[in-house]
């Protein structure tokens, strides 16, 4: 049966690490959008000790985080037979998930050697530039703080076939970043599209509040 032709085209969230080393590492489209998500968002404002005049005076973009619950089903999958969801169920989707906080095996090693030869400092593994994307207004370079992954049910084999992954990140901003990174450039779009969505929603209030029909969205 296909689908009614006038449905909405879905647009999928994902959580995408950028590594150049290995570039699909890291890429989980969400089987199903979350059913919500919670955002908090933690004002930046300067010294409070600065005199009356620096009262609001804001030291950068606030400190955003945000949690969500993503789910995982390989009903479908495996109903169909499907040659990966049989032999190996969710491992590879939710290996995706977790080696957003590991470190790289090769760096590992690479470091572990350095140790043996007799250098005195090495220097801490880069996690890759991880983006959360939920929508085309949503694209925002994260830190993943908090990953919680309950498997919820298993094929005889003893894969996971059906999960649940509880995630918290904090936004990365223009503070966090250097210039050159590409993730300042990221949020810095991404603020621009948050202050465009403001001005269409303040000038349709004030429309309303004035009695008037003003409208530019």
């Amino acid at each position: 049966m296909s689908d009614f032709p006038r449905s909405p085209k879905i647009i999928k969230g994902a959580i995408v690490g950028i590594d150049i080393f290995n570039p699909v590492s890291s890429v989980i489209v969400f089987q199903y959008n979350p059913e919500q998500l919670t955002r908090s968002i933690e004002p930046q404002y300067s010294d409070p000790g600065g005199g009356k005049s620096e009262a609001l005076r804001l030291g950068g973009a606030p400190r955003e985080t945000i949690s969500a619950t993503i789910e995982f089903d390989l009903t479908d999958q495996l109903e169909k037979a499907d040659g990966l969801a049989t032999s190996v169920g969710l491992f590879p989707q939710l290996s995706a998930l977790e080696m957003l906080v590991y470190p790289k095996s090769l760096l590992v090693t690479l470091n572990t050697a350095l140790l043996a030869t007799g250098t005195i400092e090495v220097v801490p593994p880069v996690g890759p530039l991880t983006l959360f994307i939920y929508g085309w207004k949503r694209v925002v370079p994260i830190k993943l703080t908090s990953l919680s992954i309950t498997e919820l049910a298993h094929d005889p084999n003893l894969n996971p076939i059906r999960a649940s992954a509880q995630v918290s990140m904090t936004v990365l901003t223009y503070n966090d970043l250097p210039l050159t990174h590409p993730g300042y450039w990221t949020f810095l779009a991404h603020q621009v599209v948050k202050e465009t969505m403001a001005t269409i929603g303040s000038v349709n209030n004030l429309g309303a509040v004035l009695g008037g029909n003003v409208k530019v969205f």
